[in-house]
């Protein structure tokens, strides 16, 4: 895990320990795997379809950014 993405897991622990304590605690590797996909869809801005919004949304929740 690069020292970007191993901030961004630190910044979600912190959030998960104050909102996120009725879902499961995402693991380094699930955290990673849902981070990249959410950044490859904020990257493509202008061109996300319904189904892209809709995935990000969904990412956005289970990563605790919304």
């Amino acid at each position: 895990m690069d020292p970007q993405t191993h901030k961004r897991y630190l910044d979600y622990r912190g959030r998960f320990e104050y909102f996120g304590r009725q879902k499961t605690i995402l693991s380094a590797v699930e955290f990673a795997s849902f981070d990249a996909e959410a950044r490859a869809l904020e990257a493509k801005e202008k061109t996300r379809d319904d189904e892209d919004e809709a995935r990000l949304a969904e990412l956005r929740a289970i990563l605790l950014l919304d």
